[in-house]
């Protein structure tokens, strides 16, 4: 089966395949953030179904940074008991996991955080969730580098094999990179420099908790598609050579934010679905608003790939890990053939068939059987657990 099947290296940590499963939110976990046992058999089928490296949905390292009912936590040691055993199932069914680290920013509501939620600047309205975050303090801003930190002191304790950060889809550190999202005027915004150094501070104190040959991932935006400038290829390009010197492991390519959210995703727009529980006053907006997307986003696979081919040149021998519609078993092998990505990074075919990547390897499958329905997406915010709803919820 060519690459797809040949083992590489991240950093010292040997991944048996070149399939990855990319962070997906799952609406697994307790409301307190707890590990259960649903999410374990959820990771357990996926290890045993062949997939080499696996990223658990978004693990949030403080409360505030919580966007989800039923998120991972990991903000507290009494939450280590629940991951130890989440990754120890992995290594049951002889896979490795990486736990993503992340904080929502202004991504989430009142609801969810009680109380107004924060972000480097506090402006613009959120279009998913209706809030209008407040600007943080600089001792909010330090305090929220410390949790990062805590947070991968907690998930080596755990037995993760590797921690990937968040700084993609709009969320806290996408928000400081952000020049749309990050208006500031200290030393936390105002240049490039200054709009990196949250992400730097971040990258140090979390190096500092992990373990030497313990590697640290970035995922990171290739393309905010905010209504204004925000990350764009040729920045992200320069994000990534920073990333580099900083000694980080692997960078996986992704793009979009809840801003643009379909341009994340793509593929149909399941406005019924969306629109099941929407409070009445808001339906007539959001009908017109969610209609207007149809047929505008359908799946191009690869669509992060050009910006893949920006990126790779400037990260020498550090991996690269691509996600954005990866579909069939032939663009994926031409895409590490050709070496613009080292990995395949997959979130959508994997809640379909956990078995995957063991039917490919079995010659049993060409391509994924995930039609890009987004209903499994639409679900969660209904409080549903992650499943491919292609049916109908």
């Amino acid at each position: 089966m060519g690459l797809l099947f040949t083992p590489r290296k991240i950093g010292e940590l040997e991944i048996k395949n070149r399939f990855v499963h990319s962070a997906t939110c799952e609406g697994m976990a307790e409301e307190t953030g707890e590990v259960t046992e649903k999410l374990i058999k959820r990771y357990r089928d996926l290890a045993r179904g062949g997939v080499g490296l696996i990223i658990p949905g978004y693990m949030y390292v403080h409360p505030l940074g919580r966007t989800n009912k039923y998120q991972i936590g990991i903000y507290k040691d009494e939450m280590m008991r629940g991951l130890a055993k989440l990754a120890g199932a992995v290594h049951e069914e002889g896979g490795t996991i990486a736990f993503q680290l992340a904080h929502g920013g202004r991504q989430t509501t009142r609801n969810i955080i009680r109380q107004t939620p924060l972000a480097p600047t506090g402006k613009y309205r959120d279009p998913l969730y209706f809030v209008k975050p407040r600007a943080m303090t600089e001792e909010e801003i330090l305090s929220t580098i410390e949790d990062f930190g805590n947070a991968a002191r907690r998930a080596t304790e755990a037995g993760a094999d590797a921690v990937q950060l968040h700084c993609a889809h709009g969320y806290l550190i996408n928000q400081f990179l952000s020049p749309f999202l990050n208006l500031r005027e200290d030393a936390w915004g105002g240049s490039d420099e200054n709009r990196f150094r949250f992400l730097r501070e971040v990258v140090h104190e979390v190096g500092e908790a992990l373990p030497s040959g313990m590697p640290l991932f970035v995922k990171l935006s290739t393309n905010d598609f905010t209504p204004g400038e925000g990350v764009t290829p040729p920045l992200a390009r320069k994000y990534a050579g920073w990333l580099v010197e900083l000694g980080i492991d692997a960078v996986e390519v992704s793009s979009g934010g809840w801003f643009s959210f379909m341009k994340t995703l793509r593929g149909d727009v399941p406005v019924k679905e969306l629109m099941k529980n929407v409070s009445w006053w808001k339906k007539p907006l959001g009908y017109v608003v969610i209609k207007r997307m149809v047929g505008k986003y359908d799946l191009e696979e690869g669509y992060n790939l050009e910006a893949a081919k920006m990126i790779k040149p400037v990260l020498g021998d550090v991996p690269l890990m691509l996600v954005g519609g990866m579909r069939t078993v032939p663009f994926m092998e031409e895409v590490l053939e050709q070496g613009y990505a080292d990995f395949i990074s997959l979130s959508r075919p994997f809640i379909r068939e956990p078995d995957l990547v063991k039917k490919i390897a079995e010659g049993k499958a060409e391509d994924a059987a995930c039609v890009s329905c987004n209903r499994c997406i639409a679900a969660l915010f209904y409080g549903l657990p992650i499943r491919c709803y292609y049916t109908g919820f």
